[in-house]
């Protein structure tokens, strides 16, 4: 019998240059993979699909705050994950990937807000032994498939959970079946480090 996870996880999306609206193309097809091996793992999850970045980037967390708040008021949650595509400069033979078993997978990483910009961040701490916890588990399981957390002045709508974060999955040259890889050992991972 599986257990049962009494965590709740909200995954929410920014998607950066090199987009696309089409959703079965885009980090929110890669949000659905997370979501499909999370609950097949227990976990009570909400996936949010809202626009927030288009048609212009400016003023997408002030955006994706609303929204954040408008599900926590439903869905009472610590865990919020804000999955990116790492849009790293504009070169699109930049794809970090790791071989796990048979899959190539993209890399992911943490990205951690902070107080340091100004804004109030009383959760940044916690957000930060959050991404350790989960980055020690996967760097036990599947070396390499992290690269190391970055930490940043900005606070990224963190604020809002004792285990928000950013995960970057892959750069803009990876494929989307890299990054759908990846989602398969990043579940197992949080599976396992939240147990």
């Amino acid at each position: 019998m599986k257990a049962i996870h009494k965590l709740k996880i909200i995954v929410i999306l920014l998607r950066g240059n090199y987009r696309t609206i089409d959703l079965n193309y885009s980090v929110s097809r890669v949000g659905d993979e997370l979501i499909s091996y999370l609950n097949g793992f227990g976990f009570n999850t909400y996936h949010d699909k809202t626009f927030h970045d288009y048609p212009a980037y400016t003023g997408s967390y002030s955006r994706s705050l609303k929204t954040v708040n408008n599900i926590l008021n439903e869905f009472k949650s610590d865990i919020i994950i804000d999955l990116h595509r790492d849009a790293i400069g504009s070169n699109e033979n930049y794809a970090p990937t790791v071989k796990i078993g048979e899959d190539y997978c993209a890399q992911v990483m943490f990205v951690i807000g902070t107080n340091g910009g100004g804004l109030y961040h009383p959760n940044w701490d916690n957000n930060l032994k959050f991404a350790l916890k989960i980055q020690q588990k996967a760097n036990e399981m599947y070396p390499g498939l992290f690269k190391p957390i970055i930490i940043r002045n900005s606070r990224y709508n963190q604020h809002l959970g004792k285990a928000a974060c950013i995960i970057e999955v892959g750069a803009t040259g990876n494929t989307l079946e890299q990054t759908l890889s990846s989602m398969k050992y990043v579940s197992n991972i949080f599976n396992e480090a939240l147990k």
